[in-house]
């Protein structure tokens, strides 16, 4: 299988392990991110108007130097899936979506014509993250959750696409004891907002690699270094039960 991600540093959280859990289930997966740190549906839109090339070309969780434009990429291969995303700090506010993900849908459609287009839902920020867009949504983590799902289920009901449910599972974990920040469990987050490097980009791989592959995440012998096995079999049963 081979998937691109169109996004930003939270689609790199989400696919540095993708390949390796892939691997570790004996599945063959090439996982191809083209990112922009920060970058919104509408800058996407930018570049490609543009004709800009700067777009980071990272597969497998490596990033090997090249920068390239969303044209280039599309044109790099012959993709299985194709994903799309909003800009985190814009992710639950309705009317950041359109008109850019629609031209960026139609994008992909043009020059990925067999490809499945998924959208990545991803998560809300921890509750004290210090990120300086938090307060569009009152530096509430529950709020900007329900808000990142509202705006999400709209504009993927409008488009037909299915969702990668990132965001909801990293929801989720946070009520465990193992991840309840709030109750002195770990953060899932590292700086607030992007993915612990360890368990958060791995719930975030392992929900893509489920939704995706259709195959169960307890298939994959892979264990990132340094996890505690106990804490990984705790993500695996939250994803393969809201996958």
């Amino acid at each position: 299988m081979k998937i691109l991600a169109i996004g930003n540093s939270f689609s790199e959280d989400a696919t540095k392990y993708l390949h390796q859990i892939a691997k570790g289930s004996e599945f063959d997966l090439t996982a191809v991110n083209l990112f922009i740190g920060g970058c919104s549906l509408e800058r996407h839109m930018e570049t490609i108007n543009e004709g800009q090339r700067v777009h980071h070309r990272q597969v497998n969780g490596i990033f090997p130097g090249e920068f390239c434009s969303i044209k280039e990429g599309l044109l790099s291969g012959e993709w299985d899936v194709v994903t799309i995303q909003q800009v985190s700090h814009k992710s639950g506010l309705e009317e950041t979506y359109e008109p850019y993900g629609s031209q960026l849908l139609e994008y992909v459609t043009k020059y990925a014509p067999n490809a499945k287009v998924y959208f990545h839902r991803t998560w809300a920020y921890e509750i004290d993250s210090m990120h300086g867009q938090f307060p569009n949504y009152d530096c509430d983590q529950q709020k900007m959750y329900d808000m990142i799902i509202s705006a999400t289920d709209k504009f993927c009901a409008n488009h037909n696409l299915p969702i990668i449910k990132a965001g909801d599972v990293i929801q989720a974990l946070r009520k465990t004891p193992e991840f309840d920040y709030a109750k002195g469990g770990e953060s899932l987050c590292r700086d607030g907002f992007h993915m612990n490097l360890i368990y958060g980009r791995y719930a975030v791989a392992a929900t893509w690699f489920e939704t995706l592959t259709g195959k169960s995440i307890f298939d994959s012998t892979f264990v990132p270094e340094g996890a505690d096995e106990e804490k990984i079999e705790v993500i695996k049963k939250i994803v393969h039960s809201m996958v």
